[in-house]
């Protein structure tokens, strides 16, 4: 379907001018020549675009523009002046024009203009039906064959039963999927219960597993509902589960078995119906080759196997992602930014995104707060950043672990003004894991 463009100017013979230079764009074009009827134009069905002259016998441009941006968000407008309304003009571009064109117009301008703004308009609908998507199916956004995969398996999984174990690096998203699992299944409205088995120490995980009474060790000084207990007849997210110890996999692998838990110190197994989805970044078949994950709780665990491909091999999906960021920070705090330039989209899709799409959505939100106009022009990619390890660290490998380590520890203390819970929450850690390493790392507590 062609996209649709109205012409307001109460001058026939400049609306004719203009339809002239638009022909090629094969787009169906309307006219107006005054407010009132612009506004019924509208009203019966939106176009894509208004070309508004600001000067209207009956109404001021101003206020027409002001009602389209509330009423009609996916309409784009150019505003069209004379010599003598460039200050109005650009006035309107802070409520929300597009853009504005100076009479007399020049033609390959105004061809320029409104490719742009269509282009701008189409995007915006797309992201609109898009969005509508997500909110009712997955908050998961591409359209590459790799992520249809995803969803076709999510389609699967959700009405099932089955354990599901999610693979992929980080941040790309695993608890999206798990989180979109759960919305399919019949437990969508029981509870969505997160355990991340990485930032947790292996001396509590247990405790926050399946809980404890009071008195079973030092420190629990009441009884305490696990994990496994909160989610009953819901689903129990364990993300980043190749973190657990041996242990306390035997111990998992005995509850999805039987279904019961034992609160430490306890003496009455209890049994609780929850779903199992499991997450981690790493592969489990060298972690049982390497006697650091149990065969057996694989079995158990990788009933239907979902693999959530990094961002680097579906690029095609980056600028639908870096739109949708826009929309998501860019909108509703302060800022007027509308748009990304091609030039900044092929930077974007020259990277290869070693944080996914984590790492991408840090980028957008970073250029917006550092843009000073209506369009990210350009994006700022530090070259190197790929590089996990700078040139300046030296001696053996796990010395480099660690001054890398400190280094990043040091900027999120930094970053939250030393604040320790902030901090661990910031880096995904608890806190006594992170004063752990600030001790072994001979970080001085401020």
């Amino acid at each position: 379907m062609s996209q649709k463009i109205l012409i307001v100017d109460d001058e026939p013979d400049l609306r004719e001018i203009y339809r002239h230079h638009l022909d090629a764009e094969k787009c169906q074009i309307l006219e107006s020549g005054s407010g009132l009827e612009t506004r019924k134009i509208i009203e019966e069905a939106p176009p894509d675009l208004v070309l508004l002259d600001l000067n209207l016998p009956d109404e001021n441009g101003i206020s027409i523009l002001k009602w389209v941006r509330k009423e009609y968000p996916l309409t784009e407008t150019i505003i069209i002046s004379g010599t003598g309304s460039i200050h109005r003009a650009l006035e309107s571009v802070k409520f929300g024009a597009f853009d504005y064109l100076e009479k007399p117009v020049d033609s390959n301008r105004l061809i320029v203009t409104v490719r742009n703004a269509l282009s701008l308009a189409k995007l915006s609908k797309e992201n609109t039906k898009l969005n509508a998507e997500i909110s009712t199916r997955t908050n998961i956004i591409g359209n590459s064959k790799t992520i249809e995969q995803v969803l076709n398996l999510i389609n699967i999984a959700g009405p099932s039963e089955a354990t599901v174990l999610i693979l992929g690096e980080s941040g790309v998203g695993k608890e999206l999927v798990a989180n979109a699992i759960q919305k399919r299944s019949k437990r969508c409205k029981k509870s969505f219960v997160k355990l991340n088995c990485a930032a947790i120490p292996q001396e509590l995980i247990e405790s926050e597993l399946f809980g404890h009474v009071k008195g079973s060790f030092t420190g629990a000084i009441a009884n305490k509902e696990g994990k496994a207990e909160t989610a009953d007849g819901g689903t129990l997210f364990l993300d980043e589960i190749a973190d657990m110890s041996l242990m306390t996999q035997a111990k998992v692998l005995r509850f999805i078995q039987d279904g019961h838990i034992e609160r430490i110190g306890g003496t009455s197994p209890r049994k609780v119906d929850v779903r199992i989805i499991a997450a981690t970044n790493k592969s489990l078949e060298d972690e049982i080759k390497n006697n650091r994950f149990r065969q057996d709780l694989f079995y158990r665990l990788n009933v239907i196997p979902i693999h959530v491909p990094p961002l680097r091999d579906r690029i095609e999906d980056v600028s639908t992602l870096a739109m949708f960021f826009l929309r998501k920070h860019g909108h509703g705090k302060g800022y007027a930014i509308r748009n990304i330039s091609q030039t900044a989209i092929k930077q974007l899709e020259s990277y290869s995104w070693p944080g996914n799409v984590r790492e991408l959505e840090n980028v957008i939100e970073r250029s917006i707060i550092f843009c000073t106009g209506d369009t990210i022009e350009h994006i700022d990619i530090p070259s190197g950043q790929e590089t996990v390890l700078d040139a300046d660290f030296e001696g053996p490998f796990s010395e480099q672990i660690d001054q890398y380590s400190k280094r990043i520890i040091v900027e999120a203390l930094d970053k939250h003004h030393w604040k320790k819970t902030d901090t661990a929450a910031f880096l995904g850690l608890h806190r006594n894991t992170l004063l752990s390493k600030m001790k072994k790392l001979e970080i001085e507590i401020e």
